[in-house]
Formats: structure tokens, sequence, C-alpha cells
């Protein structure tokens, strides 16, 4: 398509500290391509949920430059964040689902925020819980489900509104291995089938090589390496959607 951007996001020279505390996050510069599946590993400590932040719009750089969907997200006004974050899917470490909604409501809300229609709200959520294995715990609360089953609604709800960029935080930490690569199976496809960027924070070097034609980037201390390439050259012309 001709109004897609030839770049979903573009680092430069990054760096982020809190208060006057040193830099957790130094000089990154790098580029996320549209239908990319990109992994982000590194030790504990390295960065990883700090550069997350910066990715879903939590959290402002100390200095440097950002560009999403083509524009400067440094300079953009507060008011307008909520339209480009319409544009992202995130699924967090401690899933923020809303308590008092069931696993249904919770999947449902991003599709009800933009107006979808009911009839196909139903359709799609019904459809994505029983991806997830979860039709049987659809009007279950989270108090009432395990850290797997919330994980997993928690990914039904990130995916369901096929965002164009869809950012994880070790998505797979409270499944079992089976699980796991069935939800990775589910980000892949919508790599796949819809284009969407995919980056998947992940401590688990098993899950590296499950997805072909993945990209590694590699946080250390801060800073990133780049043993696939992943920060200088897009994807080949046969991965994603167009």
């Amino acid at each position: 398509m001709s109004d897609r951007p030839s770049e979903i996001v573009k680092f430069d020279n990054v760096g982020l500290r809190y208060g006057t505390d040193p830099e957790v996050l130094s000089d990154l510069s790098f580029t996320l391509y549209p239908g990319s599946f990109y992994f982000l590993t590194g030790a504990s400590g390295a960065g990883k949920t700090s550069l997350l932040k910066l990715l879903y719009l939590a959290q402002r750089p100390s200095r440097g430059a950002i560009r999403m969907f083509g524009k400067d997200m440094i300079t953009l006004p507060r008011e307008r964040l909520p339209d480009f974050r319409r544009r992202l899917g995130v699924v967090f470490q401690n899933f923020r689902l809303v308590q008092h909604l069931s696993a249904f409501d919770n999947v449902a809300l991003p599709l009800r925020l933009a107006g979808t229609h009911e009839g196909k709200v139903i359709k799609a959520v019904s459809d994505m819980l029983d991806w997830v294995g979860l039709s049987h715990r659809a009007q279950a609360i989270p108090a009432t489900m395990s850290g797997g089953e919330q994980q997993r609604v928690a990914i039904a709800r990130a995916v369901i509104a096929r965002p164009q960029l869809l950012i994880a935080d070790e998505p797979t930490g409270n499944v079992d291995p089976e699980m796991a690569l069935k939800l990775l199976r589910l980000f892949e496809a919508l790599n796949n089938r819809v284009g969407t960027t995919v980056v998947v924070a992940t401590h688990d070097v098993h899950l590296l090589k499950k997805v072909p034609d993945s990209l590694i980037m590699r946080l250390n201390k801060g800073r990133l390496s780049d043993p696939t390439g992943a920060l200088k050259f897009p994807p080949r012309s046969g991965n994603g959607g167009s």
C-alpha cells in the first residue's frame, strides 16, 4: 500500500536515564521495518524493559530522536499520543487486565474502544479465545484465573485489533512450552498474514530459533549489539504483508 511508512520505528542516538542516575540506555540507533519479526534479548538488568517503554510510548528519552509511523515522537503533543497508541499492541509482564471485566470483555476492549460493531466483536473475540485455549473461561474474571490463563488473555487482547506494531515483554514466561510455542505461532501468523511488526523481549534462548527469518537485537548494559543485521537492513521482500 502506498500510504504505508517505509519504517515503523527509527531511533537516532537515543539515551535514557531516570532522574540523575546514570543512563540505563545509551546511544541506541536502529530502525524497525514493516513486516519484520524481532527478538530483543539480554541479561536481566540490560535495559530491555526500559527500551520497550520507549517503544510503547510510556517513556520519553532523555536525549536523541525517535520517529514512529513517520512522525517525530519527541515533539508530538501529548494529547496526540492516544491516536498513536491505538496502532500498538502491548503484552505486559504484569498483564494489566481490567480486574472487574471477564476474559471475554478484556479481549474485546480494543475493538469496542475502536467502535467495532458488536456482532463482529463477538465473532472475533470468540475465535481468539478459542485459539488461545480459553473458550471455557470466557466469563471468568482475572482474580479466578491462573497466571498462565491471564497471560493468554493479555496476549489475545494485544493482538485482537491487528496492530501495526506488537510489543511483547516476556510473553511466554507464565505458560508451559507447548502453549509458549502456540502463542509464538500466533505472533508469527500476525506478522506473516497481516504484516504486523513484532518485537518480542525474552530470556528464553530456545525461542530465538523458532521463527524463520527473525532478527535478534541483543542488549548489553544499555547498548545494542546486532548479531543478525537487524539494525541495518530491512526484511527480505517476502516477509510480512503489504
